[in-house]
């Protein structure tokens, strides 16, 4: 693949561990392509596959994906198309194996080889430690298409590598291209999961048109690092400015955009509609990557169990300190008090509703032990003997259980250095490869951004924020990430300057005690914010009613504030 200037097409057809089963055939099959991509992992996958691992040290792999091949991989073949997956989760050696024989079952001579060198579960993690794998990047990706692989298999790559690996190897760019690696980085990062870049969980999704089915994204990746974000023809949602910037706010924390190839600067992105569902990012700076890996470890954390109970009509308050005086009796008569016992009361009642579920209140019950017995009959045998004896209407979302096992993900960081990774190309040669240089000592993420000169006074009408602002949030270990932009240089004007950190903690009571960092992206006329500890021990740890903080953007766009009238 070195020496091609052509652009690179490189197409995604999974976000998620269950994301669309069809999209590896729609993708092959919906228009030109160089490359397919696969993004499978996530956190809490690494713990799902940590758990089938224990069950069987055969698996530890997406096995989706491998059923997606019955079909993909005579496709992939016929067309030319290259298949870069991280479905190797903890054991893409064995995901490549089974690739080989899947080739031979069907009749498909296929060149697959696989990535490792991540999983660092010999290091001496402590107890308890199910998983430990290493964010590494896409330098071995790249030494494997170099060497003729049709099919590269990975394990926790960053889901950017997916994408900046086989630019490096197609255009031959060297470990210190710094900027053609960071826009192949920024353009990963909008594809890395599947639909949201083409109207997928958009903020302003009734402008759209059709987005009941939204196609999966594709980058036409140029030799300088920049690239055109697009889908294929006749598929759905689109592609714009807006859905694209609200990608590229997903899951980020600070201007620098550390990764193991390459720091990318998210404040120099820049973003243009380059014709229908044709989004051009150029103008990407890049800097030397840190010099350390984020590690991943996942853990289980002990048992929990749940009890939702529906209050309604009348007396709110005091059906729940009834129901919730008698349980907490109960608990204290146990043989053995679950260490964390929680309440939350959401008033989704309505007064005089005209729909039962309407006039109803959840009063939500979580337990937490390393003891499975400590949450298990002790607590649902106190939520259901209640039931002809607590408050009036009393009955619960569902029947309460004997408990269940709970995760936790944390991060943890190793020099790069220490962590050897290994391609393992098509005829069975290992190759270690080096990871890009690194500076001296850690890059700040303190990006000093002007700010625009403030709109004038005018009059204000008190409405939601999202009637000029998008949001986008999601879970990053136990920190909540949520980016807000807007879309006129006006409305930036005016957000800049309004949505201070403060602000966020009024609008958001639930993380005023919380550590807020707030970064400015004037490019992209937007502020991310980082809410630490917002979601406990990560989203595995299921610590709030939205454990992934998935619509916590949405929460905040419902708030009402004074926004200028010339704005609306």
């Amino acid at each position: 693949m070195t020496g091609a200037r052509e652009p690179l097409r490189i197409g995604n057809a999974s976000g998620f561990y269950g994301d669309r089963f069809e999209a590896v055939r729609e993708m092959l099959t919906g228009g030109a392509l160089d490359v397919l991509t696969g993004d499978y992992l996530a956190e809490l996958t690494m713990l799902i596959l940590g758990r089938d691992r224990l069950r069987d040290p055969r698996l530890g792999y997406a096995k989706t994906f491998l059923r997606q091949m019955e079909e993909g991989l005579g496709l992939a073949v016929e067309r030319g198309v290259k298949v870069v997956t991280n479905a190797g989760g903890l054991n893409p050696a064995q995901l490549a194996e089974e690739l080989r024989g899947l080739g031979d079952r069907v009749g498909v001579p296929v060149r697959v080889a696989h990535v490792e060198g991540d999983d660092l579960m010999g290091r001496g993690w402590g107890n308890g430690v199910l998983t430990a794998n290493a964010y590494v990047g896409g330098a071995g990706i790249a030494e494997c298409l170099r060497a003729g692989a049709d099919v590269v298999v990975t394990g926790r790559v960053t889901d950017a590598a997916l994408v900046s690996g086989p630019a490096a190897a197609h255009f031959g760019w060297a470990a210190d291209d710094y900027d053609r690696l960071a826009g192949a980085v920024v353009a990963g990062h909008v594809l890395e999961c599947g639909a949201q870049a083409t109207g997928g969980n958009y903020a302003f999704f009734g402008e759209l048109g059709d987005v009941r089915r939204p196609g999966f994204p594709v980058a036409e990746v140029q030799e300088d690092g920049s690239a055109v974000i697009t889908k294929h023809p006749g598929t759905g949602g689109a592609v714009t400015v807006g859905t694209v910037t609200a990608q590229l706010l997903y899951e980020t924390g600070g201007a620098r955009y550390l990764g193991p190839d390459v720091t990318a600067r998210l404040d120099t992105v820049r973003l243009a509609e380059a014709g229908p569902d044709r989004v051009r990012i150029d103008g990407v700076r890049g800097e030397a990557p840190p010099a350390t890996l984020k590690v991943g470890l996942t853990r289980m954390g002990g048992w929990r169990n749940e009890v939702v109970f529906v209050l309604t009509g009348l007396d709110i308050d005091a059906k729940a300190a009834l129901v919730r005086g008698q349980v907490e009796d109960a608990l204290d008569r146990a043989k053995r008090r679950p260490e964390v016992v929680s309440w939350s009361l959401a008033r989704t009642d309505r007064v005089d509703a005209g729909v039962q579920e309407e006039a109803s209140a959840l009063l939500r019950l979580v337990v937490r032990d390393p003891d499975p017995e400590a949450v298990g009959r002790a607590v649902s045998g106190a939520a259901i003997e209640l039931a002809l004896a607590s408050y009036p209407g009393f009955h619960v979302t569902a029947p309460p259980g004997k408990g269940a096992p709970y995760g936790v993900c944390e991060a943890a960081y190793v020099a790069a250095t220490e962590v050897p990774q290994v391609a393992v190309l098509p005829d069975g040669a290992r190759v270690e490869v080096a990871h890009a240089a690194a500076p001296v000592g850690e890059l700040s993420d303190d990006v000093a951004a002007e700010l625009p000169v403030p709109l004038p006074d005018g009059p204000t009408r008190r409405v939601p924020l999202g009637a000029v602002a998008g949001a986008r949030s999601g879970d990053k270990g136990g920190a909540a990430n949520v980016g807000v932009w807007v879309r006129t240089e006006d409305a930036w004007r005016w957000l800049a300057h309004e949505l201070t950190v403060e602000r966020v903690r009024q609008l958001l009571p639930e993380v005023a005690g919380l550590a807020v960092r707030r970064e400015v992206l004037p490019n992209l006329w937007a502020v991310n914010f980082t809410v630490e500890g917002l979601l406990g021990e990560g989203v595995a740890s299921q610590a709030r009613f939205d454990p992934q903080a998935k619509a916590l953007g949405e929460w905040l766009r419902s708030r009402h504030v004074e926004i200028p009238e010339v704005l609306l």
